[in-house]
């Protein structure tokens, strides 16, 4: 069997991979490598350092500055396009005949490149960008970034049908596939890769209730607060928040309140240890997009997982989570579930789930017939 090459085309530097998005680039990338495909990691560049481990790991490594001038805000394409746009990639691109894999709408201005239609070009689907970028409008407060998302909304949903020429969609979720099916051909559904190997989750009990996420992220800060004022505002357990670069309005509603604490910045082994030995790992989102990895840390590492129906979103993990849409149904969940045992059971279950629909194993098998 000749070899596998696959140039894979990533918006960002995916190592670290400490972000929802680069954490799959990284992930699968890695799998693919790991199964012996010759993997071209090209990589847009913009405030990420270059990384050696990536040179360990992969056949070639390529870095391209992204272009963040202003000017990019007042053309047609959406930004996060336009300043994506590089002559040089598609030199690097024009060198063989090997197949593209492009990561989000991000990197999709390849697809509209007259030089590179005889490739066979795929692309991962991270979100329904339109509507992601809706929804941030929607929490932002600052009016200049929510005229700037909403803008960047509207000209994604025109844009987005550039994707009618790709050869392949590959989506997330359940729902974004359902999404893009209803809308182009040559969908396919595989789940997002992720560093986690084995259920590491603890049976018996823990002493509180933990919040994780990217603090500096509205939606996440907004959570946050809802969740102090509105179902830690009267319960009698004790809460933790922890996450990067907590707002000073998140930390000024912690203080005199002895019930909620606020970790700021912890390292990856402190916030392993804060999921691992909570009783409860709560998960909430005002919007359905992608996939939340996040749920997946709480599942493999954490006990009781308890969510709002937006976080499951077509992850097919409804039957491993407790799931309460409102602050009444939160608390009186909170309450009962802190009068039990995280059971050997409720283990093994995840064990069998995450182990079909999640096992990078299977999904990188699957994702390399449908590169050939």
């Amino acid at each position: 069997m000749s070899d596998l090459h696959l140039h894979i085309v990533s918006f960002d530097i995916p190592y670290p991979a400490n972000y929802g998005g680069v954490i799959d680039v990284f992930y699968k990338a890695k799998a693919l490598a790991g199964k012996g495909v010759k993997v071209h990691l090209h990589c847009f560049k913009y405030g990420r350092k270059h990384s050696d481990l990536l040179e360990e790991l992969f056949f070639e490594v390529k870095y391209y500055k992204r272009d963040i001038s202003k000017k990019h805000l007042i053309k047609s394409i959406p930004y996060i396009v336009s300043s994506r746009v590089s002559e040089e990639l598609v030199n690097n691109l024009l060198q063989d005949n090997y197949p593209i894999l492009m990561e989000g709408l991000h990197t999709c201005s390849l697809l509209e490149e007259p030089r590179l239609d005889n490739r066979k070009r795929i692309v991962r689907t991270h979100n329904i960008e339109h509507e992601y970028y809706q929804n941030l409008g929607k929490v932002e407060t600052d009016i200049f970034k929510k005229y700037y998302f909403h803008n960047e909304a509207a000209k994604l949903r025109r844009y987005e049908k550039v994707l009618k020429t790709a050869d392949l969609l590959l989506a997330i979720s359940k729902n974004d596939e359902d999404y893009f099916s209803s809308k182009y051909d040559n969908v396919d559904f595989i789940p997002a890769f992720h560093p986690f190997k084995h259920v590491n989750s603890k049976p018996g009990k823990g002493k509180y209730v933990l919040y994780h996420g990217n603090l500096s992220v509205a939606e996440n800060s907004n959570a946050a607060k809802f969740l102090m004022n509105n179902v830690f505002d009267d319960l009698n357990v004790p809460f933790k928040v922890a996450g990067l670069r907590p707002p000073r309005h998140l930390i000024n509603q912690v203080n005199d309140r002895k019930n909620i604490e606020l970790i700021a910045d912890p390292s990856d082994e402190k916030l392993h240890d804060l999921i691992e030995n909570a009783h409860i790992n709560i998960s909430i989102t005002a919007q359905r997009t992608g996939l939340k990895l996040k749920l997946l840390n709480t599942l493999y590492n954490g006990r009781f997982c308890l969510v709002n129906d937006k976080m499951l979103s077509g992850s097919e993990l409804d039957d491993l989570c407790i799931i309460a849409n409102n602050h009444g149904s939160m608390k009186r969940k909170i309450k009962l579930l802190f009068d039990e045992d995280f059971r050997e059971d409720s283990v093994e279950d995840r064990k069998a789930k995450l182990g079909t629909i999640y096992n990078n194993g299977n999904n990188v098998d699957h994702l390399i017939k449908l590169i050939r």
